[in-house]
């Protein structure tokens, strides 16, 4: 793959801007971040990144969406990573892989929970559970998820949909 000399500029920034990403992750990892364009705000303490945004950490988890906002505390650390636009993610929890969806992720790592919200979808690979809802909360420390209908009780008030197998007992 050749890059051009803005492609290196944009991935050299991103690295260098998210290096203090990696201690909001737990243990050292290696992060990658790939995005066709991206902006630090130093004053305002956040970087967004636009275009075909990819996350990686580790062998596996994984963030994508077209654009993805990153807060900073005054110490430079992440506090918030707000993904929007076909925002999908894969995650590992406690040995079982998570895929999910929806309008708008953000993932807050100082508790390391995911908030997909707005049509959102989470997928437990193994055991082919599914779940729909307005929002859903996926807590790594804890390894919980919890499904809402809608937050704070919203209009046109979908209900929460569950999808898994139950094997006959009798076999």
């Amino acid at each position: 793959m050749v890059l051009h000399a803005g492609q290196k500029f944009i991935k050299l920034a991103i690295f260098s801007s998210l290096l203090a990403c990696m201690s909001a992750f737990g243990a050292p990892e290696l992060v990658e971040v790939t995005a066709d364009n991206f902006f630090a705000d130093e004053v305002k303490q956040i970087s967004t990144l636009t275009g075909n945004v990819k996350i990686k950490k580790g062998s596996y988890d994984t963030l994508t969406s077209d654009k993805v906002t990153i807060y900073f505390d005054a110490k430079k650390q992440p506090t918030k990573y707000v993904a929007t636009g076909n925002a999908k993610f894969k995650v590992l929890v406690n040995d079982k892989h998570y895929d999910g969806q929806g309008a708008v992720l953000t993932y807050t790592p100082g508790v390391e929970t995911y908030t997909l919200e707005g049509n959102a979808h989470l997928h437990e690979t193994e055991t082919k559970k599914e779940v729909f809802g307005e929002q859903i909360v996926v807590n790594r420390t804890k390894g919980t998820y919890e499904v809402k209908s809608a937050p704070n009780g919203g209009a046109g008030k979908k209900p929460v949909r569950l999808i898994f197998q139950v094997e006959d007992q009798q076999k």
